[in-house]
């Protein structure tokens, strides 16, 4: 069977028939349209902005400001020294920490800074990666 664009219907329930406002008495919207008698909003143009509360001090203002989003936290991290023993590799870049599952995806910079009683079995190189005092004293550091 042959399908015509003109055939295609959409699916029952899907759409809905538009109420017509203002089409006489018996169609049930008549007259004031849906808006009642008087006041602000039954004129046209007469409508305010939202959260209005007739002058009153809205809620959104009355309510305490809360909390702090410091968007720059979200692409910085700080790693232990001890948490690169579980690396294999000798030279440790931001991708292979990454894809040791050490950092999360959207992270560009790491710091690593020393923890208590750290002993390092083997030489490390961080290649990118920033470093406290402390940690550069035990393994190299070549920050591109």
């Amino acid at each position: 069977m042959i399908m015509f664009l003109n055939s295609i219907k959409s699916a029952v329930g899907s759409t809905k028939i538009k109420k017509r406002l203002g089409r006489g008495i018996g169609s049930g919207t008549g007259k004031t349209a849906g808006r009642g008698h008087k006041g602000q909003k039954s004129r046209s143009g007469g409508f305010h902005k939202v959260g209005f509360e007739g002058g009153q001090m809205p809620l959104y203002r009355r309510l305490p400001k809360r909390g702090f989003k410091n968007f720059q936290a979200d692409y910085k991290r700080s790693l232990r020294l001890s948490d690169l023993s579980l690396i294999e590799e000798s030279t440790i870049t931001i991708e292979i920490l990454k894809r040791n599952n050490l950092i999360p995806d959207h992270v560009n910079s790491v710091r690593i800074y020393l923890s208590t009683n750290t002993t390092l079995d083997k030489s490390i190189l961080l290649q990118g990666i920033n470093a406290t005092k402390g940690v550069k004293q035990l393994v190299q550091v070549d920050t591109v």
